[in-house]
């Protein structure tokens, strides 16, 4: 079992900004496609955004749209979230997701095979 380390998270007033980063131990090969997650106190976990291995295409929930960009640099397995114009609403576990082969479908947490454990983020209005 491979886990992800996240970093990042923190305390940030409405419409300021935040980059979570997220990284697998050292010599993980074999990464296809990684993703961010949420999940917000007495809510299901939910999906946020994903990066594939083809082209490096990305899927965005509608709500951080315009706002979230997820990146990658392959040479490090490293994925990041670039959190911009951030309201309450926003306030979450951020989760970090790899898969290890091609999945149809990147918005499903059943597509991920690997974890990280989680970063706070929480907006104040």
């Amino acid at each position: 079992q491979v886990q992800l380390t996240e970093s990042g998270g923190g305390l940030v007033q409405a419409g300021g900004s935040l980059r979570l980063s997220c990284a697998p131990p050292s010599r993980t090969f074999n990464i296809y496609a990684m993703g961010w997650f949420r999940q917000a106190p007495g809510k299901e976990r939910e999906f946020v955004a994903a990066i594939s291995g083809i082209n490096d295409i990305t899927y965005y929930t509608d709500s951080v749209k315009g706002r979230f960009t997820i990146s990658r640099d392959s040479a490090k397995n490293t994925v990041y979230l670039q959190m911009t114009s951030l309201n309450p609403e926003d306030t979450a576990v951020y989760y970090c997701a790899a898969t290890r082969v091609w999945r149809s479908n990147l918005y499903a947490i059943a597509s991920y095979d690997w974890w990280g454990q989680g970063t706070q983020v929480t907006v104040s209005a």
